[in-house]
């Protein structure tokens, strides 16, 4: 059995900016210290909620750096370091390896996507040139493709890729990666999380534990310990907040819903633009139902 990087809910870190578009490293030191007084299990850094594709390089391996630091080897961290690019993935990759990730998120190529055999040779590929874990992340919203439960058996037998974060929200697939694969299932989906848990997953790599950690980490571990009842009850009750923080494009009104918590994050950087008045609205009330406003 290959080793499990994390059981419960990692939060997808959004990175806070200044006005003037920079990362905003203080208040990113003070979000990072909420998440593990609020009991998130992990720490994925520059992944889709973290605006990694407006990132320069070394603004990508300098947030990667500083969230090791911080972090100090409490909770994993998890370097989101992917690309349509496979020798521009390796070189992330081998660069957040060498500040201290704990593992990586490798998502499918977008754009020129590739075959199934393709995948196999791109991860692969990644998967050698580094010595720590790697989580495939199968987002076919985001990337037009998908990963086949035989390229997942073939990935599988690597022992640097070790789970997958399934974003695809087909339960079909997600029961024959549990059955025929020994990979650890992590839903990417914050309403899919029971069901996944329920096909043996270790948890979720989540947006919604920007604002709701120790809730969302509370959840798996209800699951997770036979006490599914209070784990569907909290489920219910944040289930429209979460849906809310969908509204827009990720990582839009998440980022409107820790400003309007007081934690000014800031912007996104463009193309991604503020939601009109309306939307923040509902999102506004959505938190004040749950106490977050």
């Amino acid at each position: 059995m290959k080793n499990t990087i994390f059981t419960g809910a990692a939060v997808a870190i959004i990175t806070p900016m200044n006005a003037d578009g920079s990362i905003n490293y203080d208040v990113f030191a003070d979000i990072i210290e909420e998440q593990i007084a609020g009991g998130t299990d992990a720490i994925v850094v520059c992944g889709t909620t973290g605006e990694a594709s407006t990132m320069t390089d070394e603004e990508h391996i300098e947030a990667i750096r500083f969230t090791v630091e911080k972090v100090a080897k409490r909770i994993p961290v998890i370097a989101g370091t992917g690309s349509n690019d496979t020798g521009y993935a390796i070189e992330l990759s081998k660069q957040a390896e060498a500040v201290g990730a704990d593992a990586l998120l490798q998502v499918t190529p977008y754009y020129n996507k590739t075959s199934q055999r393709g995948l196999v040779a791109h991860f692969t590929a990644i998967a050698d040139a580094v010595n720590i874990p790697i989580i495939l992340y199968n987002v076919p919203s985001r990337t037009g493709m998908t990963i086949s439960v035989d390229t997942y058996i073939e990935l599988a037998k690597h022992p640097n890729i070790v789970a997958t974060k399934e974003a695809s929200g087909n339960f079909s697939l997600i029961a024959e990666i549990a059955a025929k694969t020994d990979l650890d299932i992590y839903s990417d989906n914050d309403d899919q999380v029971l069901g996944v848990l329920a096909f043996g997953g270790k948890g979720v790599i989540s947006v919604s534990s920007n604002v709701i950690p120790r809730e969302k980490h509370d959840m798996v571990m209800l699951f997770m310990n036979g006490e599914r009842e209070k784990a569907l009850e909290l489920q219910n009750k944040y289930l429209d907040m979460e849906n809310a923080m969908f509204i827009d494009v990720n990582p839009i009104p998440v980022k409107e819903a820790m400003n309007l918590m007081g934690k000014n994050v800031g912007e996104c950087r463009l193309p991604l633009v503020k939601m009109e008045a309306a939307k923040i609205e509902k999102l506004r009330a959505e938190l004040a139902k749950v106490g977050l406003v």
